[in-house]
């Protein structure tokens, strides 16, 4: 009997996943999409929204101005990348907004739908423009990569058996809030996104390092940044093997095996560099 239990459960567990499996840009990994898109871009936004009522935007000034531009680009980027390979239905419904908040943790973030935030924190790791590409490229990736949806999809598999997030909602909406935490972590008690896994940030370095290429930035400056973000978490970084990010070292040296690519896609983009 648990042996036939069993073998209907991966026989489910198969036709979810192929069902729900879609394709990260530019890695063309597999992955795991369960939620459909307006669903989760609606809980992105009452989310995000909460969010920026409760905390303290700075609307003025270079900083914010920086935060716009290098956002605005890097979203174009976004863009003719996903229309060029025939991807654009992927960002419909898409609301970009590029918001400077205070705060001094070195973070930044993007929900799904394209809410980005950056704290006030980080902008001395960015430096200039150059080092805020590097982490709004790094940022958006997560959420174009659909990294969240996977992540989140996951969870439902894994504690509600595959149940419909509809059916999820309406049946069990505190277990999907919850679930919802556990994929982001944003809210008013939280204000940061949960780290992703190593996966999930390497791939996300990956579609940074192109995306800010397309948008004009030298990629090689990734490595600087995070040989200055190295310098700033000396001592209160944990040991690669308890955290879910790459240690800064092994980042730097899969960041610079991606490089050549990277700069492909700078030199055609921007002949005159």
């Amino acid at each position: 009997m648990k042996r036939k239990i069993t073998k209907r459960f991966s026989w489910l567990f198969m036709g979810i996943f192929l069902i729900s499996c879609s394709t990260v840009p530019i890695t063309g990994r597999r992955q795991l999409r369960m939620i459909p898109s307006d669903q989760m871009l609606a809980t992105s936004f009452q989310q995000y929204d909460s969010f920026i009522k409760e905390n303290k935007v700075i609307k003025k000034g270079k900083k914010a101005a920086m935060v716009q531009n290098v956002g605005r680009r890097i979203q174009t980027a976004v863009e003719t990348y996903f229309a060029d390979h025939n991807l654009s239905g992927q960002l419909t419904n898409y609301q970009w907004e590029f918001k400077l908040v205070e705060n001094d943790q070195l973070n930044a973030w993007c929900m799904p739908g394209g809410k980005v935030v950056v704290y006030t924190g980080i902008l001395a790791a960015a430096k200039d423009e150059n080092g805020l590409a590097v982490i709004l490229g790094h940022e958006i990736a997560h959420a174009v990569a659909g990294h969240g949806n996977e992540r989140m999809s996951q969870g439902l598999l894994a504690n509600m058996g595959g149940m419909a997030l509809q059916t999820a909602l309406e049946n069990k909406s505190a277990e999907t809030q919850q679930l919802w935490m556990q994929a982001f972590g944003i809210g008013a008690n939280v204000g940061v996104l949960l780290p992703f896994s190593r996966l999930h940030e390497s791939e996300a370095d990956h579609l940074g390092l192109i995306f800010m290429a397309m948008a004009g930035y030298d990629p090689r400056e990734a490595v600087s940044f995070w040989q200055r973000m190295n310098k700033l978490n000396q001592g209160a970084a944990p040991p690669e093997i308890l955290s879910t990010h790459p240690a800064d070292e092994n980042r730097i040296k899969s960041i610079q095996e991606i490089l050549p690519e990277a700069l492909e896609y700078y030199q055609n983009h921007n002949p005159e560099s």
